[in-house]
């Protein structure tokens, strides 16, 4: 079953984009789209989508309304903005959002979010990531001992931490792709971490990310 989006966005030509990138992935189809929060609304009560992608700024309901009032009602929200703003961040996380990015992360960012809103994790742009994770006190890890990580793996968490892509992180580390995201798996089981989110938090609070 493909993965239904509606996207709600005031620019014609960033949903025009998004429409592109996530038609193309075969698990996945756009099924409206909306050019403000009231009809974005109305739609998502009619179409019944599994992710709305919300911009923040838009005429009507604006982003973070739409997302307190979609909260619980099915459809899973994920934030896209420029507006990289911590109150929108964590006003958008508190009130229901399953993920928040900026639209200059990249269609890849853009599809990991969608597939990790189905997966019932919250995934954020690793710029945002960075500053909100330094701004938290250090907190006692489920597994406090770097050395339950392997060289490699402590590699790729520090620069999961430092908000590196998978893409950046492979040719960082002169692996493939592929590699990188087997890596972040087997990082994640180690750790009990739901998503990057959780090993970023991780790698900060243990000194891993300096």
């Amino acid at each position: 079953m493909s993965i239904r989006i509606l996207v709600v966005d005031d620019q014609e030509n960033v949903r025009i984009g998004f429409r592109l990138v996530l038609d193309s992935q075969p698990d996945m189809t756009v099924v409206g789209e909306a050019a403000n929060g009231t009809t974005g609304l109305e739609l998502a009560q009619h179409l019944r989508p599994d992710v709305v992608l919300a911009d923040i700024r838009m005429p009507g309901i604006d982003g973070l309304e739409l997302t307190r009032r979609m909260a619980g009602t099915g459809p899973r929200v994920i934030v896209v903005t420029t507006f990289d703003l911590d109150d929108y961040v964590t006003t958008a996380l508190r009130d229901g959002a399953c993920g928040f990015l900026l639209k200059r992360s990249g269609p890849a960012l853009l599809v990991e979010a969608v597939r990790s809103a189905m997966a019932g994790d919250t995934l954020i742009s690793p710029q945002l990531t960075i500053r909100l994770l330094r701004r938290l006190p250090p907190a006692p890890s489920t597994v406090a001992d770097p050395h339950a990580l392997t060289v490699r793996e402590r590699e790729v968490a520090r620069s999961v931490a430092r908000g590196s892509t998978n893409a950046e992180i492979a040719a960082e580390l002169a692996i493939s792709a592929g590699t990188v995201k087997t890596h972040i798996a087997n990082i994640q089981a180690k750790l009990g971490a739901r998503n990057r989110v959780g090993i970023a938090a991780w790698a900060w609070s243990t000194g891993q990310a300096g």
